[in-house]
């Protein structure tokens, strides 16, 4: 069905009138009307008659992606001097003439000699004149017309990616925003629903949802966890003819990541552990490690360790490695395995970057206990006095004997003690000592006068008891 508009142009020597007709208007024949101009002619002054002329033709507009079997009819140019004797030759130039488009030179009968695309040009502009075939002389002067060519649903929304990536904290709250996603739809949005979009969501309820108008995706599920579920996968559908059925669509896919929060505190798996410690260990030498768990991770998995009680607590110490994020336990005072064989810890984790929101689930540390036995080393013997300062007269007979060293085993053993002279400071061996009591004596006799002093040295040696 063609549905045209008329638009009459009526030319005076002096004034140009455009008076457009809507379909439902009659044309009005401008053959049977003639207006008189009454002047002086700077000649002979007589009287001038013209005559009323005008185009006429449809208001153009064209259909896209035509595909039917013959050429596409646009509309018909004519003027009031046609008198269809075929004396006048309709001319067209302009974007596309005798190309694109293709004018019957007797009629004025334009049609489409090709299928045409809106989105690639969506008018055009042309110009028509009307000539007597027999004189050449155009009989309406050349006038600008426009085609315009009218939508249709022809293209797809397409999104601006083929794929987003965005994230959402954990445990954000229904209706928080996640990412804006956004189609685009070539076709005219000025001319019915063609590029009206509407977003819905194929792929990711209940956890996320999206607005149907602005293409919003928020969350849709409250506490969602990211130590329960941290990657989602959601396709986004955009839809045109404003999502009513035989609309063209595309869709996207959003790649959402919960990112953490500091929602765990930590949590020791052993209720105690049991650690040993060899008497002789120098201060801060380490003794074990321990870790309490945190599912979240980055800061909000930090942890310090810290020793809060116990009868080990001026004996021992802990240090956070900030690696692993766990607590060594470290000597911190010489131990004895004869004064105290056993010590307790009550170790505490604590976050170090607490999230108030989710302080009111509880303290965010945790406690355990840590029990140190202290090894017994075999220690050598030690004697009653550093040194000893023993006087003797020169004339003291062979083998008397001038005084006692008394050592001892400092270990619970108690083990028997065996006394001897280190000959390296006794080379001429005067002096001599009893192996079982530490009682020294005599073996050559003194001088005063040659060596009025002597240094020996004595050994303990402890002697183990047979099991």
């Amino acid at each position: 069905m063609r549905t045209r508009s008329f638009l009459t142009v009526l030319l005076w020597s002096s004034v140009f009138y455009v008076v457009h007709m809507t379909p439902s208007q009659k044309r009005t024949n401008k053959h049977s009307h003639s207006e008189r101009i009454t002047g002086l002619s700077e000649n002979d002054g007589k009287t001038l008659h013209r005559t009323k002329r005008g185009w006429m033709w449809n208001q153009f507009f064209l259909l896209e992606e035509y595909t039917g079997p013959d050429t596409q009819y646009v509309g018909k140019l004519h003027t009031d001097q046609d008198k269809g004797d075929g004396n006048l030759k309709y001319i067209l130039t302009g974007d596309g003439a005798g190309s694109l488009f293709i004018i019957d030179e007797n009629t004025g009968d334009i049609h489409a000699a090709k299928k045409l695309d809106r989105e690639e040009k969506s008018l055009y502009v042309l110009r028509a004149k009307a000539i007597d075939r027999k004189t050449g002389r155009q009989v309406e002067p050349e006038s600008e017309f426009i085609i315009k060519i009218h939508d249709i649903n022809d293209n797809e929304p397409k999104f601006t990616k083929d794929m987003y990536t965005a994230s959402v904290p954990e445990m954000s709250g229904v209706g928080t925003s996640v990412i804006q996603v956004t189609a685009t739809d070539a076709d005219d949005a000025n001319y019915g629903n063609s590029a009206k979009v509407v977003y819905s969501i194929l792929q990711g309820q209940p956890y996320f949802s999206v607005d149907p108008e602005t293409g919003i995706i928020k969350t849709a599920l409250p506490d969602m966890s990211r130590e329960n579920r941290e990657q989602y996968q959601v396709v986004i559908q955009a839809k045109d003819m404003g999502g009513q059925m035989g609309g063209l669509s595309g869709t996207t896919t959003v790649n959402i990541t919960l990112t953490d929060v500091n929602d765990n505190p930590p949590r020791f798996p052993q209720s105690s552990y049991q650690f040993s410690s060899p008497e002789s260990a120098p201060p801060g030498t380490p003794l074990g490690r321990i870790k309490a768990n945190d599912p979240d991770v980055g800061e909000n998995a930090e942890i310090e360790y810290s020793i809060s009680n116990g009868d080990g607590s001026d004996m021992f110490d802990i240090i956070t490695d900030k690696d692993t994020q766990e607590g060594i336990i470290t000597v911190k005072k010489h131990l004895d395995f004869e004064n105290k064989v056993l010590y307790t810890l009550r170790v505490e984790a604590t976050n170090t970057h607490p999230d108030p929101r989710f302080l009111q689930l509880g303290p965010f540390k945790d406690t355990t206990l840590v029990k140190i036995s202290v090894e017994d080393i075999d220690e050598p013997p030690v004697f009653s006095r550093p040194w000893y300062l023993i006087e003797v007269d020169e004339d003291a007979k062979e083998g008397s004997i001038i005084g006692q060293v008394v050592a001892q085993d400092p270990d619970i053993a108690k083990n028997a003690i065996k006394y001897s002279v280190d000959r390296h400071t006794d080379l001429d061996r005067i002096f001599n000592i009893y192996s079982g009591n530490g009682s020294l004596f005599l073996s050559k006799p003194l001088d005063r006068e040659e060596t009025p002093w002597h240094n020996i040295t004595v050994i303990a040696t402890e002697i183990s008891k047979l099991k």
